[in-house]
């Protein structure tokens, strides 16, 4: 009995003991987990230096990584719990301003907010964790057009190597957006990497690095329109040199995924709406550094930079060693995901990740089921009312065929069981077809069926003429009428000889006597006889002088004729028209002149040709507002009468042209000038300075003209503004 009793008090006291050890061992477990015990600054070798107090020390560095703008840098410690009281440390020292403690889980992220963006480094000091933040960082892009104001090294990764490795290869490669990338294959992936801008150069250095005798060489990559023209690699002491030579505006970037270093080189884009200019890539900057980091835990890095919700897939493994420095979020994601043939499909504010067969078949299989649902969805039946579309043109459209409503056709938008039909009277559609077909044809009508814009067209056509004109003339002739007085007409010229002078044959044979007449005719006194010719059906205006003798019988006669004419006109059509987008319009006002032709059997018909004013225009509107217009200009008119009827004048433009709207443009000209300075004279006599000029007509004549066709097209935004 005893013995029971003491094994009984022994049993009892055994669950007290585990009792007491379950009660008080989960404290004990907790207090044992890793927590935060306070932050403090210091200074030390001009950097700050922020030291963590641990309760246990860490079994290794924790992952990092930087962000450009707002400046910070972000630690995540895992199996580390917050016990300091409070969320955010004031610093105010140096370049850090504070540091928030955020605790998910069992996992707490320090992010220390800078200033100014810094470099770091990290290292365990016993049970502190020492994070040293140095001065400003070195701005990783510069353009070209402005000479660097620093030539300072930045360093991208420190050199672990206890010897010298040689580099594997060298490449040049031209990236999707233009980019010019160096692409280095690394020894392996703890090479050291030094990057300064000097001058107008990228210089890259690889500590104790060789060059083989091959890869010593200058790369021409001009022809590889990049913004780079040449790199140039040799060796430098203990490492290993490179010089970029970029041209016109640029920025730059590296980094390295396992054994590559890359060095991209990216044409600056210049938006003038952009206060600062940047890359194609939009997210803030980052940079990371890991060594054979596993790739999930990379894109959950990212995922919480981001604010993103991550998806990955569980086919995902694997580890990268990453090196990145001031490298835009998105363009580092990009770089994870082709490093390790990953792709992604983002919904939302959610990014799945998974490899990119994976993807594809998910999507392939997810069409196929669409695509089975589809065949045995019930078909629906739906009446559309069209407004400004005929329904003849849309049911053409939804079946794919310019024919008859029916058929298949590989532009057939209803699904293969499909079918409708257009009612023409009313200008509805029926459609038979699946729910969600028949949501993308009310989707697609309500994006056709709409009222055509218009414009109104305006031409000027500009006729203008200035002619000038000046005629000189004279006439100049004798007459001795002696003879036919009884005396002795002419001259003596010695002796009993005499001579007579007149304006031709006839005068002399009436003056000597030789003819039977008993005066002489005026017209045949003359022998200059060169008056001004009239213009525009008016004569010209005459002054007659005449000398003679006392008796009556011998006469000089001189007439002098002059006439000038200046004449300016213009004429101005202004032909307009208002018609639809894309829709030619015409508009003519003239007249049909009659001619006679011959037909086959001999006979005569009368036919009719226009001479007339047309305008001919096709309009579009473009989505910035302007209009491109295809122009056909004519202006004929009646020309000079002939013999097989009347001449047309034709006067035509044809053309495109792009106009603003309201605009005006000079889509044609013709300009014409015509000099015209005519002499007439009497051979010898007409050239004796000034006294010829009784022996010489002249005329001068100017005329000019000028066609302008001027064009300007308004786009209608409402019914009134056509009235």
């Amino acid at each position: 009995m005893k013995s029971m009793q003491e094994n009984q008090m022994i049993s009892q006291w055994r669950v007290r003991a585990a009792a007491l050890v379950l009660f008080f061992g989960a404290p004990l477990a907790a207090w044992a987990q890793t927590t935060i015990q306070s932050i403090n600054t210091t200074q030390q070798g001009g950097s700050e230096v922020v030291r963590i107090e641990l309760s246990e020390a860490l079994p290794a560095v924790p992952a990092g990584f930087t962000v450009q703008t707002p400046p910070r840098i972000a630690l995540d410690l895992p199996g580390v719990t917050n016990a300091i009281g409070k969320s955010s440390v004031e610093v105010n020292q140096g370049n850090v301003r504070s540091v928030n403690i955020a605790q998910g889980g069992e996992r707490t992220r320090l992010v220390l907010n800078l200033k100014q963006p810094a470099n770091y480094r990290a290292q365990i000091q016993g049970k502190a964790l020492l994070v040293f933040v140095d001065g400003p960082a070195v701005a990783g892009t510069a353009a070209a057009t402005a000479p660097a104001s620093s030539s300072e090294t930045v360093r991208f990764a420190e050199n672990l190597n206890q010897s010298q490795l040689a580099l594997k290869n060298i490449d040049f490669r031209r990236g999707p957006d233009g980019s010019g990338r160096v692409v280095v294959d690394l020894a392996n992936n703890q090479v050291g990497v030094d990057i300064r801008q000097q001058g107008q150069t990228l210089v890259v250095e690889f500590l104790r690095s060789t060059l083989p005798e091959p890869l010593r060489r200058r790369l021409d990559v001009t022809d590889f329109g990049t913004p780079v023209n040449a790199v140039s690699t040799f060796q430098s002491g203990d490492r290993v040199r490179m010089v970029v030579e970029p041209r016109g505006a640029w920025e730059h970037s590296a980094y390295q995924t396992d054994n590559q270093f890359v060095l991209e080189v990216r044409p600056q884009k210049v938006d003038p709406n952009k206060l600062v200019q940047g890359p194609g890539y939009t997210g803030e900057k980052l940079s990371l550094n890991f060594q054979n980091i596993e790739v999930r835990a990379l894109l959950q890095v990212i995922a919480d930079f981001t604010n993103f919700n991550v998806v990955t897939s569980d086919t995902v493994t694997g580890n990268v060693t990453l090196r990145l420095k001031d490298v835009p979020w998105d363009q580092a994601l990009d770089i994870i995901l082709q490093a390790k043939g990953l792709g992604l499909r983002k919904s939302g504010n959610v990014i799945l990740i998974a490899p990119k067969d994976e993807l594809a078949t998910k999507e392939r299989v997810e069409l196929e089921a669409k695509a089975q649902v589809a065949q045995l969805e019930p078909l629906r039946t739906q009446a559309f009312q069209l407004n400004y579309t005929k329904s003849e043109e849309v049911a053409k459209g939804l079946v794919g065929t310019t024919g008859a409503v029916g058929g298949s056709n590989t532009n057939r938008i209803l699904s293969p069981r499909g079918s409708v039909i257009a009612e023409s009277r009313t200008n509805q559609l029926f459609v038979s077809d699946t729910p969600s077909k028949l949501e993308e044809i009310q989707a697609m009508i309500a994006k056709i069926d709409i009222p055509v814009r218009q414009v109104l067209i305006e031409a000027r056509i500009v006729e203008a003429g200035d002619s000038f004109g000046r005629n000189l003339g004279v006439r100049l002739g004798a007459t001795d009428l002696r003879g036919l007085n009884g005396g002795i007409p002419g001259y003596n010229v010695g002796g009993s000889n005499y001579a007579t002078i007149g304006g031709n044959s006839n005068a002399i044979a009436a003056q000597t006597g030789q003819t039977n007449v008993t005066n002489v005719n005026y017209a045949d006194s003359q022998f200059v006889n060169l008056p001004a010719v009239g213009l525009n059906n008016y004569s010209a205006s005459t002054f007659a002088v005449s000398l003679f003798s006392a008796g009556a019988n011998r006469f000089l006669n001189l007439e002098l004729s002059a006439l000038e004419a200046d004449g300016k006109g213009r004429i101005v059509s202004s032909p307009r028209v208002v018609t639809a987008d894309q829709v030619k319009a015409l508009i003519e006002q003239g007249e049909e002149l009659p001619y006679q032709t011959a037909t086959s059997s001999g006979a005569t018909a009368l036919q009719f040709r226009k001479a007339n004013l047309k305008l001919e225009v096709t309009p579009q509107i473009t989505p910035e507002g302007n209009v491109i217009l295809d122009v056909d200009v004519n202006k004929d008119s009646v020309g000079r009468n002939t013999s097989a009827g009347f001449a047309i004048d034709t006067k035509h433009v044809r053309t495109q042209v792009l106009v603003e709207n309201g605009g005006t443009v000079v889509i044609g000209g013709i300009f014409t000038q015509t000099e015209q300075d005519n002499v007439t004279k009497v051979p010898f006599l007409g050239d004796i300075p000034y006294l010829g000029n009784l022996f010489k007509t002249r005329s001068r004549s100017t005329a000019k003209t000028e066609l302008l066709v001027f064009i300007t097209p308004k786009v209608i935004n409402d019914r009134s503004a056509a009235r």
